[in-house]
């Protein structure tokens, strides 16, 4: 089914008192505990995320970072931990973040339902692995989300009107795949001109996810539509080697992910065509110039997961404290 647009936030004492939300925290809170679990189990490691830093994550389809004045160095609040995580392979090289990330996303991102400044990402690295190997995971992770929320709390995703049926192919570990490639066919196909060298826009996702009866993966976006640490297919110049996770029923993506570039001159190749001034870079690439270790990894976004799983209209009803792009909020 297609959803709804949502208005916007009622005030905060409202939205805190909402039943509605009361419910999304509890299926959170489940998604929470089993994603720990999971991990754990698999030989990650947890580790808290860093909140600040000299330089952030530059990808984000227009969304930009907050400057923050660190003892009058210019900082940056993370919009994601990808540097930091390819850092941290030299000491751990299975590792996890519960990661806040705070993205100014362009007003008109509001009315999508799936788009906030402030939000979460279950961010994890893999030193060694390949596409396969994290596709895997996060396959088997948002499985095990599915099948442990549905046994902790199956009265209260009834509540929310969502049925078990909806998740029988995903708990049966059912994935499809595409290329990038064949998405923009099946999209041309489907009335939606999408462009062969650009990230698949909002629109395009939710037709896509719309006509699926299963997530699916969609790997090998063309080169210069994501940041310059998605790995290029060396046997396929112009190719990346990454992928997006796009949940059924018209959610979208959950989950983003690449194999990563570790050569210290062909990451500053990619930053200068990407247009990215190097010079920012000069703790990471101090550390890419000793090596740094060759991994894939992704970044699960908590909050769509957790609309996903309550079949709610928003973001920010799965939200305790939701600041909409563009909207100012306590």
């Amino acid at each position: 089914m297609e959803h709804a647009h949502t208005p916007t936030p009622p005030p905060l004492g409202e939205h805190l008192r909402s039943p509605r939300l009361r419910s999304a925290m509890l299926v959170q809170q489940e998604a929470l505990y089993a994603t720990r679990e999971f991990l754990r189990g698999e030989g990650f490691i947890e580790l808290l995320p860093p909140l600040v830093g000299p330089v952030t994550d530059p990808g984000g389809r227009g969304a930009k970072a907050l400057d923050v004045d660190y003892y009058g160095q210019p900082y940056k609040l993370m919009t994601s931990a990808i540097l930091y995580k390819q850092a941290s392979l030299s000491g751990f090289p299975k590792l996890f973040y519960i990661a806040p990330n705070v993205r100014v996303e362009p007003p008109e991102t509001a009315g999508t339902g799936r788009h906030l400044v402030e939000f979460h990402q279950i961010d994890v690295e893999m030193a060694g692995a390949s596409r396969q190997d994290v596709q895997e995971i996060a396959a088997g992770l948002l499985a095990r989300v599915v099948e442990h929320v549905w046994t902790a709390v199956p009265d209260v995703l009834r509540e929310l009107g969502r049925s078990e049926s909806e998740f029988d192919e995903l708990r049966a570990g059912k994935f499809e795949t595409c290329t990038h490639e064949e998405a923009v066919a099946r999209l041309a196909a489907l009335g939606h001109a999408q462009s062969p060298d650009a990230e698949i826009d909002w629109e395009a996702e939710r037709i896509l996810s719309l006509d699926a009866g299963c997530p699916f993966f969609v790997n090998d976006y063309p080169k210069g539509s994501r940041g310059f640490y998605d790995r290029e297919d060396p046997a396929r110049p112009g190719v990346l080697r990454n992928f997006d996770l796009i949940a059924h029923g018209g959610y979208g993506e959950l989950v983003s992910g690449s194999e990563r570039e570790a050569d210290y001159a062909t990451i500053v190749t990619r930053m200068r065509e990407s247009g990215e001034n190097p010079a920012k870079y000069a703790w990471y690439l101090e550390l890419a110039r000793e090596g740094l270790s060759p991994s894939a990894g992704f970044g699960m976004g908590l909050q769509r997961l957790v609309r996903f799983l309550t079949g709610l209209d928003a973001l920010w009803q799965v939200s305790a404290y939701p600041k909409l792009p563009g909207v100012i909020a306590p």
